[in-house]
């Protein structure tokens, strides 16, 4: 049976083309505002030109952190807020964001004392002198404090030569500490966006209304106009307030709504993802997060089975292509090489690479690396309509929250509505009732596994946190299904439940987004073609879209690599 979520919602954008609020851009700061709003009782639409989360926001780290080296930019608030909100993150959405470990390899004691404070006052500029023992040491002391009262995490420890070799004997042998502190992972990014659509939805009914695949521009008058980019279809809509939340496309969003601006100046940063077991199991479970040679803060992560390196920050005009260069591989596979010189790594171990940009304000000659991480909220009106337009500068997916409530709150202001309630301590989607002890987990699983067996439902939790509930009764309720044969971890029915009820519009979106299968490198040709096959009838697609999905998904997957065929040409 066809049935798809996005043809649902983007005809209900259509049906009525009015709203007190729109939000263009679906990446976590407009996702989470748009969540915001569905909970105060605001009639809030939210649209984006591409997928949900797949610009900036699917290019992160994957961590959930308080910004530790945002000290040395003295941006103190964002540090003090980033902590709460990560402390917060770590109850609301326990199925995806968990303590993580991290450990920092240190080669001296005092270097960097002076020059940091010179580089701070220079904005960057200046020579560049390694941070030693006794600036991190003090980095550490103020970081734990920002975590007092309602701290989740350990506080940091440190380790001399010999303790840090023992907990770590692939490491680079020069190393003199290591100092260990925890932050939190963020395990699956965009399936947490998906919960918070969710969530909006089920809070805001018919006046929480979210559709991916449709952009905004500007009408004759002055006005905005919404597009299908899939059909090509058009509707004037109108709105009281706007809110412009497309990241590092800000700029490039207000001048096509006729209110142009000047305020982004993001900078590139890639990733690539290895399927090395050596690496991986150099790493011990945790993060290796320290200073590259050339000053960069870079990080080594062991995560779904797989390590993930990163990360750059590079100068970046948004008209360029965003991928992953070689030499930024050259780069990784260095960086690699300096904390952990004994472990080879070569490009065929690498199964996927992806970049994104930074959605930083204009920063002129600042170095990259000073670069204000903390956002601000720009005004602006709307053509000659005199509507008024909220741009977000900045945000980062671990004060997604904060931000948020900031943008709500300004579109309240303009509606003349107060805030009904607050967004803090609000579980998100299926970490509402999640089990974060063993016992819990167990008392869970005895009650869920009955019709697909422990096992199945206990990887279905971890997937989907408690929202798998709904997924076990899909699954059992289909006589046919089974796994795949060429990705047996995943089933027919699993794969078919996302595409028809997760917003689903191309097979890419479900490679990338909805799952882990691209990031894992097990997007090969034949199970992308298997996919296509399991969903098709879901998606209403015949065999010539079919095919051409299959041609989209693999070249939308290796999209940030260009020595793949042609992956780095835009696809429209």
């Amino acid at each position: 049976m066809t049935r798809t979520s996005n043809a649902r919602a983007s005809r209900a954008v259509f049906d009525r083309p009015h709203a007190d609020v729109l939000i263009i851009g679906g990446g976590i700061n407009g996702i989470a505002t748009f969540r915001d709003l569905a909970l105060q009782g605001v009639d809030v639409v939210l649209v984006e030109r591409d997928d949900f989360v797949s610009g900036a926001s699917a290019a992160s780290s994957h961590m959930i952190h308080g910004g530790i080296r945002y000290l040395e930019n003295g941006e103190f608030r964002l540090v003090a807020e980033a902590v709460s909100e990560r402390n917060a993150l770590l109850r609301t959405a326990a199925h995806y964001v968990r303590p993580l470990r991290t450990t920092i390899p240190i080669y001296t004691t005092f270097s960097g004392i002076l020059s940091a404070p010179l580089r701070f006052l220079r904005h960057g500029k200046g020579a560049r002198r390694e941070r030693g023992a006794v600036l991190i040491k003090i980095g550490l002391v103020i970081y734990d404090a920002f975590s007092r009262g309602g701290g989740r995490v350990p506080r940091h420890s440190f380790h001399g030569r010999r303790r840090s070799l023992q907990e770590l004997p692939a490491l680079n042998p020069g190393v003199k500490y290591t100092a260990t502190y925890w932050d939190a992972s963020l395990h699956d990014p965009e399936r947490l966006a998906i919960d918070l659509v969710r969530d909006a939805r089920a809070a805001g009914g018919d006046r929480a209304r979210a559709a991916n695949y449709t952009a905004a521009v500007a009408g004759e008058d002055g006005s905005v106009v919404l597009e299908d980019t899939v059909t090509g279809a058009r509707v004037p809509f109108a709105a009281s307030v706007v809110i412009n939340a497309s990241g590092p496309w800000t700029d490039v969003t207000n001048r096509a709504l006729g209110a142009p601006t000047r305020f982004m100046g993001g900078t590139k940063g890639s990733h690539i993802v290895l399927d090395h077991p050596e690496l991986l199991a150099a790493t011990a479970g945790r993060e290796l997060f320290f200073e590259h040679k050339d000053g960069r803060i870079v990080l080594i992560y062991p995560l779904k089975g797989r390590v993930l390196v990163g990360t750059t920050d590079l100068p970046h005009d948004m008209a360029d292509p965003i991928v992953c260069t070689e030499a930024e591989v050259d780069y990784f596979i260095d960086l690699i090489g300096h904390v952990l010189p004994g472990i080879p790594v070569d490009r065929s171990q690498i199964v996927y690479r992806f970049s994104g940009v930074r959605p930083l304000p204009g920063h002129d000659d600042v170095a990259p690396g000073f670069v204000s991480r903390d956002y601000r909220i720009e005004s602006a009106t709307l053509g000659g309509s005199g509507v008024p337009v909220l741009s977000l500068v900045g945000g980062k997916w671990t004060t997604f929250r904060a931000s948020a409530e900031s943008l709500a709150d300004r579109a309240l202001e303009l509606l003349g509505r107060p805030r009904a309630r607050t967004t803090r301590g609000v579980p998100i989607g299926g970490g509402r009732g999640y089990p974060v002890t063993d016992r819990g987990r167990e008392r869970w699983l005895s009650v869920h596994s009955s019709d697909v067996g422990r096992e199945r439902a206990a990887v279905l939790l971890d997937r989907y946190g408690t929202h798998a509930e709904s997924l076990i009764r899909a699954l059992a309720d289909d006589p046919d299904d089974a796994p795949l044969s060429t990705l047996p971890d995943y089933s027919t029915a699993e794969l078919a439940y996302l595409a028809g009820d997760e917003d689903v519009v191309h097979l890419d979106d479900l490679l990338l987004r909805r799952t882990s299968i691209a990031f894992t490198g097990a997007a090969t040709e034949a199970t992308v073609a298997e996919i296509a096959d399991v969903v098709a009838e879901t998606m209403g697609w015949d065999a010539a879209a079919r095919s051409t999905e299959v041609a989209r998904a693999l070249q939308r997957v290796h999209a940030a690599d260009p020595s793949w065929g042609s992956a780095a040409t835009a696809i429209a």
